[in-house]
């Protein structure tokens, strides 16, 4: 919020209003995309958390069209670039994805944003203020369920081929498979070529009228 300097003549109403009136246009300038703004992209490459480290660049499509205060188009399908800055396996890997410019028909300006949202894709989520984005996993329902499920399977194939004796080893290694399914469930991390993210801007973005 701008700060106006109060003159202590009424005369100056005038001249409060004109300084008040410039303070805002600086803070809010014609040609950006303000700051927090969220719109939505499409990623151009594949990127998968077992292949993929950080500093690897990829490029991504702008989905939507982008507008500024005076009029001017950024045109979905412009090309953004950007970078992996960081990759965390584990029981509940995480990528978390940087971007550096976009072209905006006027030539490459920077990009400050952050991932706010995976939408589309169940099985991802982003998580935390940085806008990492991580896979879902399964909860200890779903978990239990995957083992008996497996359990259940298992002990089924074993009876055919051996019998009680059979349906209590297949029982355990069926339980064991879906216990290990579902483990993997919270591991590799895949953005298909296409998949859409959602960012937020962090900072204004200009557009050249040229």
């Amino acid at each position: 919020m701008p700060t106006c300097l109060r003159l202590p003549l009424s005369p100056a109403v005038s001249l409060i209003t004109l300084f008040c009136l410039s303070a805002v246009a600086q803070d809010a300038p014609p040609n950006v995309v303000p700051q927090g703004t969220i719109f939505l992209i499409q990623i151009s490459d594949h990127l998968d958390t077992r292949t993929v480290k950080a500093g690897d660049h990829f490029q991504a499509r702008l989905a939507e069209p982008l507008d500024t205060a005076d009029g001017q188009t950024i045109q979905s399908g412009r090309k953004i670039k950007g970078h992996v800055s960081a990759v965390e396996p584990g029981f509940r890997t995480r990528i978390l994805l940087s971007f550096d410019e976009i072209d905006t028909g006027h030539g490459w300006v920077p990009l400050i944003a952050t991932v706010t949202g995976v939408p589309g894709e169940h099985g991802l989520k982003q998580i935390g203020e940085e806008g990492e984005i991580g896979r879902q996993g399964m909860t200890k329902e779903q978990i239990a369920e995957a083992i008996v499920v497996g359990a259940g399977r298992g002990a089924a194939e074993g009876k055919r081929s051996g019998g009680n004796r059979g349906a209590a080893a297949g029982a355990g290694a069926g339980a064991a498979e879906g216990a290990a399914s579902a483990f993997e469930s919270g591991h590799d991390l895949i953005l298909e070529k296409g998949t859409a993210l959602e960012i937020r801007l962090d900072r204004n973005l200009q557009v050249s009228s040229r």
